[in-house]
């Protein structure tokens, strides 16, 4: 049995790769379990429809509590897992103390961002490495840093891109159409997806639209998502005098029509892993506006599939932004072509999902006792 730890199940994007690869690996014969270290949010439905069991430890505060670790433990004896895959810095610290008192064959670590909270984390992860038998960046950018960092030795970190469905994810006239009468988008549709909080920046991309809105006054900027500051930044906008220019949507479950609805999607985060939304958008045919921060560069091709600008720099996404309104919607189109190309080639889910199923396969034939017999059908 394969089971994935995570720290939330919410609409984030490495929640919904979790969520992705879960129901995946279950239509391929993978006996699947989820647990989350806090109440789930979202997904729930979803996972159960596909015949995934959830369970969640009930973690709500951040003092310490001794009670999360034995029901895990519990969990884990109860189950009898081949492999525990746990996804981001809490469920990742957590799996390796628990592997103490409850073992189990193959303990692998995702890390999802480039800066998982500061050196602290970096230190337990360095000091914890022994007690697991793989951490898995999900961008380039992010392994090299770790591995720079000490936080993970080279020989025990892997780098597995996130991946999307690029048949959910594709260019849709008629969803294009129907959401932008519904929406009344009339000129440039800008598209951010994400939580409103501190990695995300958004108030440089205010800054920036607001730089660039007198270029064409007719631009109107999308965001969904919520999150803590989302308040802050519908008062910013009224402080910039582009609120009318602004719509913010809230959480979204049309994610793909929306996309659709859209002429660029843009995002302004300080720090990332790869994000989902990239790999959406570019699935979608979006050009794309991004600051060059952890994975983005590996999805968004400078000058091919966007335009790549240094994080913190409202004056240069702004200038990004106007390039990318000024060229001729054929060029744009051109873009978006190559992104989907891009994505189709080395992000699409099922390429991501082979390369999973490989390293599990890989590390369970170093344990004795699996060796030469291994078989996903029967884990």
């Amino acid at each position: 049995m394969l089971v994935f730890l995570t720290t939330g199940l919410a609409y984030g994007g490495a929640e919904t790769q979790l969520v992705h690869l879960a129901i995946r690996l279950k239509s391929r014969g993978w006996k699947v379990g989820v647990v989350s270290l806090m109440p789930p949010k979202a997904y729930i439905e979803d996972l159960e429809a596909a015949g995934i069991p959830v369970f969640s430890l009930g973690i709500q505060r951040k003092l310490p509590d001794p009670r999360p670790v034995l029901r895990l433990a519990w969990i884990i004896w109860k189950w009898r897992p081949h492999i525990i895959h746990s996804f981001m810095v809490h469920a990742n610290l957590l799996a390796r103390l628990v592997r103490i008192f409850a073992p189990v064959p193959v303990l692998i670590c995702s890390v999802r961002s480039i800066n998982e909270g500061g050196r602290f984390r970096e230190l337990l992860y360095r000091l914890s490495d022994p007690l697991c038998d793989l951490t898995t960046q999900v961008s380039c950018a992010g392994l090299e840093r770790y591995v720079r960092i000490g936080a993970v030795p080279r020989r025990k970190i892997r780098y597995i891109p996130n991946g999307v469905d690029t048949e959910r994810f594709k260019p849709n006239l008629e969803d294009r159409l129907k959401v932008r009468k519904e929406l009344g988008i009339d000129g440039f549709a800008w598209l951010a997806i994400g939580r409103f909080d501190l990695p995300k920046d958004y108030p440089t991309m205010l800054q920036a639209f607001a730089r660039g809105i007198h270029n064409d006054p007719s631009a109107l900027l999308l965001i969904a998502g919520d999150g803590p500051l989302r308040k802050d930044m519908e008062i910013m906008a009224q402080e910039l005098g582009i609120k009318g220019h602004i719509k913010f949507l809230g959480i979204r479950r049309d994610i793909p029509q929306l996309m659709n609805a859209a002429d660029a999607y843009v995002m302004s985060s300080s720090w990332e892993g790869m994000p989902m939304v990239l790999l959406e958008a570019s699935a979608t045919g979006l050009p794309i506006v991004a600051t060059d921060v952890g994975g983005n560069g590996e999805i968004v091709l400078n000058g091919i599939t966007g335009f790549l600008v240094p994080a913190r720099n409202p004056e240069a996404l702004a200038e990004a932004m106007l390039r990318m309104m000024g060229l001729p919607e054929e060029k744009r189109r051109e873009m978006g072509q190559a992104a989907r190309k891009h994505v189709k080639e080395n992000f699409s889910l099922d390429r991501v999902v082979d390369m999973w199923e490989a390293l599990y396969r890989e590390l369970l034939e170093r344990k004795p006792s699996f060796r030469g017999n291994i078989c996903s059908t029967h884990i």
